[in-house]
């Protein structure tokens, strides 16, 4: 007879017999993957902006390279965040589609700061693409590419997430907030 030590692993997972969740899982929270394409978008257009139209400088040159540096620095933080969070919803065993279901409630690593870790390491990626670059067009439109982001793909996650995994989703969500 062995004995297996019990670890906590906050990953909550279905049971089978809810078949109102099943159909939920294949259906997703939306029907078309919203996030890359807004932050992709923002961040053409920010360059774009500040290369074509109307450059906007965060501060002046004699500050470029240490505004550089810190900005390569969020590039790389972001792009840590994100396959960090990659790496820890594979691990639970669930999706990294915006558009597919959940099948288990992730809460550990980089979940357990924050609800949206991939939407945040984004975010952090344009920000500091803003301060290598010296354009400011980068942290204006990341701001407004992460409000579409929560409108279009966040809340329809948390709907989709509270109505599969109920009270477990109510108790994280109210640890764990929504961006950091």
């Amino acid at each position: 007879m062995s004995r297996r030590r019990k670890t906590h692993q906050p990953v909550e997972q279905l049971t089978e017999s809810n078949d109102a969740g099943a159909s939920a899982v294949h259906a997703g929270p939306t029907r078309f993957p919203w996030p890359p394409v807004i932050l992709l978008t923002a961040g053409i257009a920010a360059y774009l902006l500040g290369d074509w139209v109307t450059p906007l400088s965060l501060l002046p040159s004699a500050y470029a390279p240490v505004l550089s540096a810190f900005g390569w620095l969020l590039v790389v933080g972001g792009l840590g965040l994100d396959v960090f969070a990659l790496m820890t919803l594979r691990r639970g065993g669930t999706t990294v589609s915006p558009i597919h279901g959940s099948a288990k409630l992730v809460t550990n690593g980089p979940y357990a700061i924050s609800r949206n870790p991939i939407y945040l390491g984004n975010t952090l990626i344009l920000i500091g693409l803003g301060f290598a670059l010296n354009n400011f067009w980068f942290p204006i439109l990341a701001i407004i590419a992460a409000f579409a982001v929560t409108k279009l793909q966040i809340e329809p996650e948390e709907r989709h997430l509270a109505s599969r995994f109920g009270r477990a989703w109510r108790q994280y969500s109210k640890r764990v907030s929504r961006w950091f």
